[in-house]
């Protein structure tokens, strides 16, 4: 129960974290335009069925790459090692961990805020890319300590292209929709989650 209480408190301090420099943004820079659920993302999924396809492949390939980055960094003390052999009981934290205490901040942060302030300055191209790479060295520049610099370059790659993809499908597919990115990300954390708690 106690791992359940802390994973809802730090969810609830991450997001006001997060969130915090993009409300202050749009406070000063767009509060008279646009409600700040509908500029940050967080409105409606569009694109039916070929947003739905998406979302399912990247899910599914970012779990795949989540379980492989899992195997790579083997004995080194990871987001979900706290779930460790946990079972059963570990599962209403891993939800939450996996929904609010990163997937959603990040998505918020990344997809939300990084992504579409970029791409009014320059092109969604080059944003989309930022985003991306930001993404990948907030996750490579946690391991490089522990997991050396080969290893670190890959968990860059992986997770900066999954970044891509989850910002493609958002902005291309989903007309600028954050929904998207937070179930693919969500999803793969759940995975992560459990493979720790029942050490698969």
């Amino acid at each position: 129960m106690n791992l359940l209480v802390n994973k809802v408190i730090s969810s609830i301090l991450q997001i006001i974290l997060f969130l915090f420099i993009p409300f202050v943004w749009w406070l000063v820079t767009a509060r008279k335009k646009q409600k700040f659920a509908e500029w940050i993302g967080l409105k409606k999924i569009e694109g039916g069925k070929k947003t739905l396809a998406a979302v399912v492949i990247a899910s599914v390939a970012f779990m795949l790459l989540g379980a492989f980055l899992l195997y790579m960094v083997s004995g080194i003390e990871t987001a979900t090692s706290e779930f460790a052999g946990l079972g059963v009981a570990a599962i209403p934290a891993i939800v939450i961990y996996a929904a609010f205490n990163t997937a959603f901040p990040e998505e918020l942060l990344f997809r939300g805020f990084i992504l579409k302030r970029v791409t009014n300055k320059f092109s969604f191209n080059i944003a989309n890319i930022a985003q991306a790479l930001l993404f990948g060295l907030l996750h490579g520049a946690m391991f490089f300590p522990f997991a050396g610099g080969v290893k670190t370059a890959l968990i860059i790659v992986f997770t900066g292209t999954i970044a891509w993809f989850m910002g493609y499908i958002n902005e291309k597919l989903s007309r600028g929709s954050i929904i998207p990115s937070w179930i693919i990300h969500t999803a793969s954390n759940l995975f992560s989650g459990i493979i720790s708690a029942f050490l698969l």
